[in-house]
């Protein structure tokens, strides 16, 4: 396949501009290093808040890939106030940032040598982030899945207002599943996808395969958005029975509800905690090795645009 040359590709190191979605637990050296490997560029999670987990799995990645790699930083879930020593420490040059106000990290990273791409769900945190003297966007719709502004926006609107107002380059998130949704991506302005429920469901991810199933079998209706009036943060979900209990009468502490995720996760108990998925669940109907996902997505991403071009210039 051939490989994109772009800002984000040039800037990561990378054949294919794809990302991985930094999920808590689910994305360490397991996945992000097939991802790598793929051409893609595997993210090793912070949000866990088990920093020495973490060093042993960036160390693990060093074994399982020689590609380049990066490291998110959740805000929000992170306390540790050695978070960007800890960063720089282990050699990473890229690093996401999310879950709270970009002028905290990007300062110190960037004066390290490290990219700096931040997450934004709005207009305004993508101007702040601007400010703040990030070298890329990570725009992120209501459909995805995870933690979410409780102001929700659609990708398809979110990321062109988004190109309309700067110049830096974006990473779109929510709802990219595919090289159709990647090209539309791509019109809309981004020069990158980040992908996180297809990736829970890819051969690698180490989540229970009873997770991997309850994918599988969603609809495009079969998430649910819960906690938009707080406290706390806001977030998508597949529908199962506590999440629908949860849709209508909203937790006091939406946090607490999380506290049987390891059970979830690798136990394979859906009701012990939240499944948190995108949209594109409804999109997803086989598990594939990461490798198989990436080819197949560039490969349906240059037919698109090569069909588009003889059919419409």
């Amino acid at each position: 396949m051939k490989p994109i040359k772009n800002r984000i590709t040039e800037l990561l190191g990378v054949e294919y501009p794809i990302i991985q979605a930094p999920m808590g637990w689910i994305a360490r050296a397991q996945l992000a290093s097939a991802v790598s490997n793929a051409g893609g560029l595997g993210i090793i999670e912070t949000s866990s808040g088990q920093l020495e987990e973490v060093r042993a799995e960036i160390i693990k990645m060093r074994e399982l890939t020689d590609k380049p790699f990066g490291v998110n930083i959740a805000q929000a879930f992170v306390r540790d106030p050695g978070i960007v020593d800890f960063v720089v420490d282990q050699g990473v040059k890229f690093v996401t940032t999310s879950a709270g106000d970009p002028n905290k990290y990007c300062g110190p990273l960037k004066a390290a040598g490290l990219t700096v791409f931040h997450v934004v769900p709005t207009l305004a945190g993508a101007l702040k982030a601007i400010e703040a003297g990030v070298d890329g966007l990570v725009v992120e719709g209501g459909e995805g899945g995870g933690f979410k502004n409780p102001k929700d926006v659609a990708l398809m609107v979110l990321l062109p207002l988004i190109r309309s107002k700067v110049d830096v380059p974006i990473v779109a998130a929510g709802g990219m599943v595919c090289g159709r949704t990647m090209a539309a991506a791509f019109a809309l302005g981004a020069e990158a996808v980040q992908m996180g429920t297809r990736m829970v469901s890819a051969a690698e991810s180490p989540v229970h395969q009873n997770w991997k199933d309850a994918i599988i079998n969603a609809k495009e209706t079969d998430t649910l958005f819960l906690n938009r009036h707080g406290p706390g943060p806001a977030l998508r979900a597949l529908r199962t029975d506590r999440t629908e209990k949860l849709d209508v009468t909203p937790s006091e502490n939406i946090m607490g509800e999380m506290r049987g995720v390891l059970d979830l996760y690798f136990g394979g108990d859906m009701e012990a905690a939240i499944a948190l998925s995108g949209q594109v669940a409804g999109r997803i109907d086989t598990v594939k090795p990461a490798k198989q996902i990436i080819d197949e997505v560039m490969e349906e991403f240059h037919d698109v645009m090569n069909n588009m071009r003889n059919d419409y210039l």
